[in-house]
């Protein structure tokens, strides 16, 4: 998968248990035509963008791999802009509540000890 909407297209129709059939029925186009999205040999026009973007529950941003805007909610407000994929990360990291607050504390040397175990 060389293109980084094919990559959604195929990460998102994964994780909706559906085949490149059945994602290909529901837009009006071919399994090969699913495919070729997937792997990047073919961009779908505008239309069946916007019929991916339904399909997959996706806007058409992530569709296509934009990033999305985050607003603090903290004292002092911003507005930043992360990639969805990296919003996921954060989220998973939150999850692990004494993970979470060690990369908190000391982002540098959790990140090191992490990648030391995984060597």
């Amino acid at each position: 998968m060389s293109s980084v909407s094919g990559e959604k297209i195929y990460e998102a129709r994964k994780s909706l248990g559906l085949s490149q059939e059945a994602l290909a029925k529901r837009i009006g186009v071919s399994k090969v035509t699913v495919c070729w999205y997937e792997s990047g040999d073919r961009t779908p026009t505008l239309e069946n963008f916007l019929k991916l973007a339904d399909e997959l529950n996706l806007t058409l941003d992530e569709l296509v791999g934009r990033e999305i805007s985050v607003i603090s909610s903290g004292e002092e407000p911003y507005i930043t802009k992360i990639a969805k994929k990296d919003l996921e990360i954060i989220n998973e990291f939150k999850a692990k509540k004494s993970l979470y607050k060690k990369l908190y504390n000391d982002p540098k040397r959790t990140v090191e000890l992490i990648d030391r175990r995984m060597k």
